[in-house]
């Protein structure tokens, strides 16, 4: 994940290794948890999927969403526990 400057926000740079052809997502507080709201691509079937996206200021926890399974940012140092006994990546824009 990388942050990069907008007004109001900034454009968060998602990032995660997967099996080419994976369906892979990133949700979270900035999409109200929608699983299927914010895909990242594989570009070209490489398994390195990539998302730049604009999340609003504030503290926010998000997860990623792969083959319909839900995983923490690897590269993510800061998180945080959730309800379901997990744990949820940090991310302060």
């Amino acid at each position: 994940m990388k942050l990069l400057p907008v007004n109001m926000g900034r454009r968060v740079r998602f990032a995660l290794s997967a099996k080419p052809g994976s369906k892979v997502f990133v949700a979270g507080t900035f999409n109200k948890w929608n699983p299927t709201a914010n895909p990242l691509t594989d570009a070209p079937d490489s398994g390195q999927f990539k998302l730049a996206m604009h999340v609003p200021k504030g503290a926010h926890e998000y997860k990623f969403v792969v083959n319909g399974i839900w995983t923490a940012d690897p590269k993510c140092t800061n998180s945080a526990p959730n309800a379901y006994g997990s744990m949820n990546s940090m991310l302060k824009v």
